[in-house]
């Protein structure tokens, strides 16, 4: 797998799960120093049921990032892109088969700004025990925990 300087990871991490957890390991595989965006409480309010606050979200990322990495910058995100289409220092992105759509726009932006297209990493969900992809909307539904077992 290629090393990358610069890596761009985002998404609104709430409830903290497997999937989460996979994903942010594949940044920190691949990059040098990992931009993690989290989504604003705003910008999260869109999601189905009650999302953390971007604090409470921020936090709970944070203690897990510290007890494995320290190359790593945490922001909030207002915006699916964030800040890598204003800033040309990035290499790669890491997206879930989800969110891939949005790193192709990031790409369209990048290339009408005269600015270089990022490598896109999709990691694959994680699924949980009814072969389900774990998700944060299924663990605040309350048919899965963190770690994908059935409730």
């Amino acid at each position: 797998m290629k090393r990358y300087k610069r890596v761009a990871v985002g998404g609104t991490f709430d409830k903290f799960h497997y999937g989460h957890r996979h994903l942010i390991a594949k940044a920190f595989e691949i990059g040098e120093s990992v931009e993690i965006g989290v989504t604003s409480n705003v910008f999260a309010c869109k999601k189905e049921g009650d999302v953390d606050s971007c604090d409470v979200r921020m936090t709970n990322l944070n203690k897990f990032l510290g007890t494995k990495y320290t190359n790593f910058h945490i922001s909030r995100l207002d915006d699916p892109y964030g800040p890598t289409i204003h800033d040309e220092n990035y290499d790669a992105i890491v997206v879930s088969e989800e969110t891939e759509p949005n790193a192709i726009k990031i790409n369209e932006i990048r290339v009408s700004k005269g600015m270089e297209p990022l490598d896109i990493v999709v990691v694959s969900f994680v699924l949980a025990a009814d072969g389900i992809p774990i998700s944060s909307t299924r663990i605040r539904q309350g048919k899965i925990n963190q770690k994908g077992e059935l409730i």
